[in-house]
């Protein structure tokens, strides 16, 4: 994917920053003043949500990598088409002028936070795996 164009207002760890140039999708870096983003558009959602795309923000916290990644913010906001609630889910938070549906979602004592192994690719696995779970545990 050509990235160029794209604005980048910090730098990764060249590991991510080669994850996501091998990834199809536009991704950027952006600070808003109080957090730093990293947001990758056009990322495909499973079958079952209101869209077959969104922009997903992940806040990049300082310290990182040895300081976790958490949560996943979604543009646009996202529902089941069945109607059925997304918990906890209903948090907007404002990143750039877009009102992001935050999905507040951890790690666990049993999946912590594993510095020098995990990373923006083994994140993006959880944030899938939340994405399909949410499918599974009904």
């Amino acid at each position: 994917m050509n990235n160029t164009q794209i604005q980048f207002d910090f730098n990764l760890p060249e590991d991510d920053m080669e994850f996501l140039r091998n990834l199809e999708y536009r991704f950027h870096t952006r600070n808003d003043g109080r957090y730093r983003w990293m947001i990758l558009e056009n990322y495909p959602i499973p079958d079952g949500y209101n869209v077959s795309t969104a922009s997903i923000a992940i806040s990049i916290p300082n310290g990182y990598p040895t300081n976790q990644l958490d949560m996943a913010y979604f543009f646009p906001p996202l529902s089941r088409v069945d109607n059925k609630p997304i918990g906890a889910t209903q948090v907007q938070q404002n990143i750039l002028g877009q009102s992001y549906q935050r999905w507040s979602r951890h790690r666990t004592p049993s999946n912590p936070w594993r510095p020098g192994l995990d990373d923006i690719s083994s994140h993006l696995s959880l944030i899938n795996e939340w994405l399909l779970r949410e499918f599974s545990k009904r």
